[in-house]
């Protein structure tokens, strides 16, 4: 065993982030963090009014079929933050007793939206920047920094259950690396981790901020397009797919070649209601694409 912790000198570590939170911490900014339900590990700092619902237009924007389309609202009054129910179908909630009257809220009150969205609200800086660190492990990839597959399935579900209420177009697409393997044994692990890293940088330049991008596992990453019908799906994934083809992936002096096959399905173009079905549907399609060739776009039913 090595005796690393028995080193004379201790390494100094800077924090200039941390003390630009503490400089900061007399302005008492007001966040909340959603701690549980879809849109867990989102921060939303509180000025003026800030309303929650389900629709996209409100501030606070949460993917829960169980929310109003206009569920609350936080007010900034002065020193204070009252939060009020407007009307919800579940209401509001603070830690746990149901309002009915505007309510003042304090550091570290818990406040439910229906019945499983669940937001922390706090004034400290430090906390709310150690709550998003936390979350985002728990939820994000560590080596691409795409969110992982457990949190993508549910933001699936929310998202599709959205999309058949409001029939709104919801695109998914899955696409995977073509003959990663055989890139890992030529150039090594390194290098694959290298590509991985590289193309998660790639599709989230490309990508628009209201998609949602996750890796499914291994080589295979899902996006969720909402908006977007199926031509339009496909549209973005020929881009992706052109892209990822000519970009120079290069470890240690060596260029490797990189190709992906994607599949694409999406509603209402696909009559589906179960998330599970609706990944098996753009499963299909990603099948047909390697089948079919590899480095190919194929769209579910098409």
């Amino acid at each position: 065993m090595g005796d690393w912790d028995d080193d004379e000198k201790t390494a100094i570590g800077e924090a200039p982030d941390v003390q630009k939170l503490l400089r900061g911490r007399p302005e008492q900014r007001a966040y909340v963090v959603v701690i549980a339900g879809p849109n867990v590990g989102e921060t939303h700092e509180l000025e003026g009014t800030r309303e929650v619902g389900r629709t996209s237009a409100t501030p606070i924007h949460l993917m829960d079929p169980e929310v109003s389309r206009l569920h609350a609202r936080f007010v900034v009054q002065g020193k204070h933050i009252v939060v009020e129910d407007l009307g919800s179908t579940n209401g509001t909630f603070v830690n746990g007793e149901r309002i009915d009257t505007p309510r003042e809220l304090a550091d570290g009150d818990k406040i439910q939206i229906g019945t499983t969205t669940i937001l922390k609200f706090s004034y400290d800086a430090l906390d709310r920047a150690f709550q998003q660190k936390m979350y985002d492990a728990a939820l994000r990839d560590g080596l691409t920094g795409a969110f992982n597959k457990r949190h993508f399935k549910e933001r699936l579900d929310g998202e599709l259950a959205y999309s058949v209420r409001h029939r709104t177009p919801l695109a998914l697409v899955l696409f995977d690396l073509d003959h990663f393997k055989h890139l890992n044994d030529t150039y090594g692990h390194l290098a694959g981790d290298h590509v991985l890293e590289t193309l998660a940088k790639l599709v989230t330049r490309t990508m628009r901020k209201e998609d949602f991008f996750a890796r499914w596992g291994g080589e295979e990453f899902a996006i969720l397009s909402r908006g977007i019908d199926l031509e339009g799906g496909r549209r973005f994934a020929e881009r992706l797919r052109a892209l990822v083809e000519g970009h120079a992936f290069v470890h240690e002096g060596k260029r490797m070649p990189v190709t992906m096959s994607v599949g694409v399905a999406a509603v209402p173009e696909t009559d589906v209601r179960d998330a599970d079905v609706f990944v098996q549907c753009a499963d299909e399609a990603l099948y047909a694409a390697k089948q079919g060739g590899r480095n190919r776009v194929v769209m579910y039913g098409r």
